[in-house]
């Protein structure tokens, strides 16, 4: 049974360190009808990586899906047993950038070499502003023009990519794109009476899109399933033999070296996701006074550093690294939230529920069979989501003409030339276009004010 709670009270579950453990069906209520929905999703969205794992690895299918499997056990790991508020996934806007770098080693052991530095580093400095508490503090230093400007640079180049991927399975990706903009963002849907069915649909807004873009897809010939019977062993030596850091060694220096630029990049990129969550988990707070919402950065710093260490100490690195958020779900299970108890108990059953069936259902070849043709919808789904997510966040960080401007400006330089850039540029435009007098004006303002 679950445990009761106080009204407006963080939700209970067992303490140790500066993490709280929640069990599922102790801490944490199930919701069955979420299970098959979040694993298949999940699967599908993690599992889109795996062909890429292949060719940049150099190894089987087989090993490339253990990768991925426990990926999504430290994904879980984050809700069940650190405690974080957030629906962890990976940094998905990193994967263009990771690429690039990737493409400067030869595959097999000197690439895996350079993703195991990547992650070492991420580690570090994930760490290192957890314990200083800069992290923390990092929001407050920023301009808010300048987040503004990077999280749009994120939803630009989620559009961008899609846009890009589109003559692949067009009729497919359409089909999903229509299915989750009419069920996640139509008004007139919204506006509708909260029905059972309406709330059904609803609730299922990523799995009927699967759906439907799989029917669309065999009807096109855009999709081909292969269905065999079966349990998938992982072959977890194997996989330990050719990826784990205990088998083929530390990286070089040299490696490190050409690692550390993208990893501080990398930072940016979640720093920039943990803006987006913390956004979208105040608009939940406020929506319901019955739980508190515990938003810690210097916790999530933590979580994020033992994830990408954990994943390259155990069987090695997979091509993202562990991120605070999978953006879409996050909206998703937020939107859900909001609709109350009934729908949601607390804020940490939606990730629980949405996870927790994704290693189980990866064990089924039948399922490997069904979800592998699909794996570029279920990613352009994750990306569209995250598009519009960090669209609307942006947006809402606007504080007149000029900043709207920069936030665009900002963000098509970092969509198409990195973030790098895109923070320099912003930092060039705040000082020639706001400056100190902004600062000046705002002191002013406050001044009348305390006047009046």
């Amino acid at each position: 049974m679950r445990r009761k709670r106080d009204f407006g009270q963080v939700h209970p579950g067992i303490k140790w360190g500066p993490f709280t453990m929640r069990l599922p069906g102790i801490h944490v209520e199930m919701k069955p009808s979420q299970h098959i929905q979040g694993g298949l999703i999940l699967l599908a969205t993690c599992g889109s990586v795996t062909p890429l794992a292949m060719q940049y690895f150099d190894v089987s299918f087989e090993v490339a899906w253990t990768l991925s499997l426990v990926f999504l056990f430290f994904v879980l790991a984050q809700t069940m047993f650190f405690g974080d508020i957030y629906a962890g996934g990976g940094i998905t806007p990193a994967l263009p950038l990771t690429f690039v770098f990737l493409n400067a080693f030869t595959p097999g052991v000197e690439t895996i070499h350079a993703l195991t530095a990547l992650f070492l580093i991420a580690t570090v400095l994930f760490l290192f502003f957890g314990v200083t508490g800069f992290g923390a503090k990092f929001n407050s230093i920023i301009p808010t023009v300048l987040k503004a400007g990077v999280i749009m640079g994120g939803a630009i180049a989620a559009f961008q990519s899609e846009l890009n991927r589109l003559p692949e399975m067009p009729f497919s990706l359409i089909t999903a794109w229509v299915i989750v903009l009419l069920l996640f963002y139509s008004i007139p849907f919204k506006q509708m009476a909260d029905t059972k069915t309406k709330l059904m649909v609803g609730g299922n807004a990523l799995l009927i899109a699967f759906i439907g873009a799989g029917i669309v897809g065999v009807i096109s010939g855009e999709v081909v399933f292969n269905i065999s019977w079966g349990v998938f062993i992982p072959p977890v030596t194997e996989t330990f033999a050719a990826m784990s850091v205990w088998s083929v060694g530390l990286p070089p220096v040299e490696i490190f070296l050409a690692a550390l630029p993208l990893a501080v990049l990398i930072y940016v990129l979640a720093f920039s996701d943990l803006l987006i969550a913390d956004t979208l988990l105040k608009g939940a707070d406020q929506a319901r006074r019955d739980e508190k919402i515990d938003i810690n950065a210097t916790r999530s710093h933590y979580v994020l550093a033992a994830r990408n260490l954990l994943q390259v100490l155990t069987v090695g690195p997979l091509l993202w690294l562990h991120g605070p958020i999978w953006v879409g779900v996050q909206v998703f299970i937020i939107e859900r939230y909001k609709k109350g108890r009934e729908i949601m108990d607390t804020i940490f059953s939606g990730p629980m529920n949405f996870y927790i069936l994704a290693i189980p259902l990866g064990l089924l070849l039948p399922v490997i069979g069904v979800i592998t043709p699909l794996f570029p919808v279920a990613l352009s789904v994750a990306l569209l989501l995250t598009g519009f997510a960090c669209a609307y966040v942006a947006m809402s960080m606007v504080e007149d003409q000029t900043t709207g401007g920069m936030i665009l400006a900002i963000g098509m330089v970092t969509a198409y030339l990195g973030p790098a850039w895109g923070i320099g540029i912003g930092l060039a435009l705040y000082f020639l276009l706001i400056g100190m007098r902004r600062k000046q004006k705002r002191e002013d303002v406050s001044e009348e004010e305390k006047a009046v």
